[in-house]
């Protein structure tokens, strides 16, 4: 009789820990999509130059941005954003399906502790010119500084996320990036 429990035991532990290592998708620009919403500073008197749209290239569907990120008039960002809730499960992070133009971009996650639009915890991440699928662990997502950032607690809660952007942010420079996935891992 011991041995029946244990094999059930082992049979129901094995399993909970494939749950776990499956990764759970948020965005594959097929089956599974959530609604993304391009902006930049321009919301607040910046002057970047953002273009979003929804591309097929070699039958693969991904989202592209580009345009001039300036930092002029207290600006220095475009975004494509999108609301989402994450299941309490045990995930360590995100991954990403990206190309670009090799510069630096970010991962922004706001939650339900950065209510003001500057709060946001962010990871950066470099789209190269080939397709790659990034792992982007939870433990490198940073709280911004600023006003009212001492408000925020300095550690990330993935079970709080309420949305996620890809962003060009902080410096001058031509925007240029691919998604074609997202997912939780």
């Amino acid at each position: 009789m011991i041995n029946l429990y244990m094999k059930i035991f082992i049979v129901l532990f094995s399993l909970l820990i494939s749950l776990k290592a499956m990764p759970e998708v948020i965005d594959n620009l097929n089956d599974k999509r959530v609604e993304w919403t391009p902006f930049s500073d321009q919301v607040m008197g910046g002057i970047s130059e953002v273009n979003f749209l929804e591309k097929e290239e070699n039958g693969l569907s991904f989202y592209h941005m580009e345009g001039q990120v300036s930092t002029e008039n207290n600006g220095g960002f475009i975004q494509f954003r999108a609301e989402l809730e994450i299941a309490d499960l045990p995930y360590e992070g995100l991954k990403i399906r990206t190309r670009g133009n090799g510069e630096e971009y970010y991962l922004f996650l706001r939650t339900s502790k950065t209510r003001l639009p500057w709060l946001y915890y962010g990871s950066p991440f470099i789209a190269s010119k080939d397709w790659q699928w990034l792992e982007i662990p939870f433990s490198s997502f940073n709280k911004s500084e600023g006003r009212f950032s001492r408000f925020v607690p300095e550690e990330f809660d993935p079970t709080t996320i309420k949305s996620i952007g890809i962003v060009a942010y902080g410096k001058d420079f031509y925007a240029d990036i691919d998604v074609a996935g997202l997912e939780l891992y």
